[in-house]
């Protein structure tokens, strides 16, 4: 039997019970027909938003349910007002309003999928929704997806603490990581930690066969019921039970992403142990055991993408703490390349609110058990030094020529990103990968092109013909920003693939008087910075060895 949970009053039975509950079943005939359901009823991000209106859909991307239950409820006869209203926003409907929103599968389908509870049979009589059924959309590096994902109940419909072994949907982070994950073609993926499946949904566009792992028996049935809703191939993924690389010992694989429980979480928080989100090891283990082991499940030239919170203590840089991580790796056999960029920075208070609040911790329901779990936060990082908390992407590669130097990058970049950084990262490393064993001379060689989403800004008094400041500013990927000198601004605004790099810095030297031994020495180390940074890529080979 499932778990029994009151919300608004009704007890609902199978709302987020213990591991073992199969609380969504897959019967790939009927799932199949509430695909067809759900796709003629136009049950899509785009439609439910306008549906609610601007307003109300902003406030449930806040979990704010009121304006969009106001937006819907006198609408329920209207198959979208009536899926939106059940599965979304915690809404009862009709027998009658079901069946008239799922034709195929109908308010009995629905219920012997698990999906609802029926107070009766009679037409009139009212449904609620056992789990959040809502569409999905994003833009990642192959371009534009719309799904379905079925997931546990939220807390804002549950009203009350999520239990610990609540399955997410699609947070923040899944989210972030989809979009950082590079969609080159790949043979073999790991989707480690695959919760309802979101990852694997994303990566089988792009991977011939997947493998999706989690330690949660009740997040694999959900996962197995989304893939069946979304008419992935059976034969295309394979569901593994298991922690870490229990699962997958002794395999490789050619990308590997991960959306692992990163959350650094006090033992005696007395809140519930959330399987999404915290795993059974103190601090940042659980980031450093993935820095240090996945490099044994990396085939040559594999890729290992995944979000992680690190720890920075009193005395000691980040960077070299998980600088530190890699030589580990190094000494059990796994070198590899690394790009670690952090993206945010919070101090302990601000990170023991941002998880209180996540998991459902309220001080107005219970003020004594949440100044408790917020000590002990402050108590736990306290007892390690710990001064902030960094949240960033970790990506991890092993060359496929393992005689050549390791490719290493640990960076703080916090400026706003505009659209899926996967792209720009598998682009990115193609530009590293074609200068990593190039000689000076070699380089100079080279013909570069600077993308059309860099722009520049100068700065200076009015009147000043040189300016104090010069910044190339980039438009997609991570929106850097670097300042120049004025020949290495001018450099790459001449960077259009027509002239390999020595013969621009002799046109500069040319044009400025200058031997051009000034001028390379000037440009030439800034062309492997600019290349990390996308503002500058190598063009294809009809464009080097010119003199055009």
């Amino acid at each position: 039997m499932c778990a029994a949970y009151t919300v608004a009053g009704v007890t609902l039975r199978g709302v987020n019970g213990s591991e073992n509950d199969a609380c969504v079943r897959v019967d790939d005939a009927v799932v199949r027909e509430l695909h067809d359901d759900l796709a003629a009823a136009e049950f899509t991000v785009a439609r439910v938003e306008d549906l609610l209106g601007p307003t109300a859909f902003a406030a449930l991307s806040r979990t704010q349910l009121i304006p969009a239950r106001g937006a819907v409820q006198n609408d329920l006869d209207s198959p979208l007002a009536a899926l939106s209203a059940l599965f979304i926003l915690g809404l009862e409907v009709t027998n009658a309003q079901l069946d008239a929103a799922l034709p195929s599968v109908g308010a009995a389908g629905a219920q012997a999928l698990g999906l609802v509870e029926r107070r009766g049979n009679a037409m009139t009589d009212e449904v609620r929704a056992l789990v959040d059924l809502r569409p999905y959309s994003a833009h990642d590096a192959m371009g534009q997806v719309d799904w379905w994902l079925a997931a546990d109940l939220g807390e804002e419909v549950l009203g009350d603490q999520l239990p610990a072994n609540h399955v997410l949907g699609v947070g923040g982070a899944a989210k972030t990581l989809a979009g950082f994950a590079v969609r080159d073609p790949k043979v073999r993926a790991l989707d480690l930690g695959t919760g309802s499946g979101i990852q694997t949904l994303h990566l089988s566009r792009h991977c011939k066969e997947i493998v999706a792992t989690d330690i949660s028996r009740r997040a694999l049935n959900f996962a197995r019921f989304n893939f069946a809703l979304n008419l992935l191939d059976a034969g295309q993924v394979n569901v593994r039970e298991g922690s870490m690389f229990e699962p997958v010992a002794g395999e490789g694989f050619d990308l590997i992403v991960s959306n692992p429980p990163f959350v650094i979480s006090p033992p005696n928080s007395g809140l519930p142990a959330y399987e999404y989100r915290d795993a059974a090891m103190r601090g940042d283990a659980v980031v450093e055991q993935l820095v240090t082991e996945i490099g044994t499940h990396l085939n040559p030239g594999g890729v290992a993408q995944f979000l992680g919170n690190w720890e920075h203590r009193a005395g000691t840089d980040w960077r070299d703490r998980l600088g530190d991580w890699l030589e580990e790796a190094a000494a059990r056999g796994n070198s590899l390349d690394a790009w670690i960029v952090e993206r945010e920075v919070q101090d302990p208070a601000q990170y023991a609110e941002t998880w209180l609040i996540d998991g459902g911790a309220d001080p107005r329901r219970d003020e004594a058990g949440y100044e408790k779990a917020y000590r002990a936060w402050l108590d736990d990082f306290a007892s390690r030094d710990v001064e902030q908390i960094g949240f960033g992407y970790v990506l991890l590669r092993r060359a496929e020529d393992s005689s050549r130097p390791q490719l290493r990058r640990i960076e703080h970049v916090d400026t706003p990103v505009a659209g899926p950084l996967g792209g720009h990262v598998s682009r990115v490393l193609t530009s590293i990968d074609e200068l990593v064993n190039l000689t000076e001379a070699e380089i100079l060689q080279l013909h570069f092109e600077c993308p059309a989403d860099v722009t520049e800004e100068r700065y200076g008094r009015p009147g000043e013909a040189d300016p104090a400041m010069i910044f190339l500013r980039q438009g997609g990927g991570y929106g850097r920003s670097a300042q120049v000198s004025t020949w290495q601004s001018a450099f790459v605004g001449a960077c259009d693939g027509e002239l390999s790099a020595g013969q621009i810095c002799g046109a500069l030297a040319h044009l400025s008087g200058l031997e051009v031994a000034q001028i390379i020495a000037e440009v030439l180390p800034f062309i492997r910075q600019a290349l990390w940074g996308g503002f500058l890529h190598p063009v294809g080979a009809a464009h080097k060895g010119g003199g055009k």
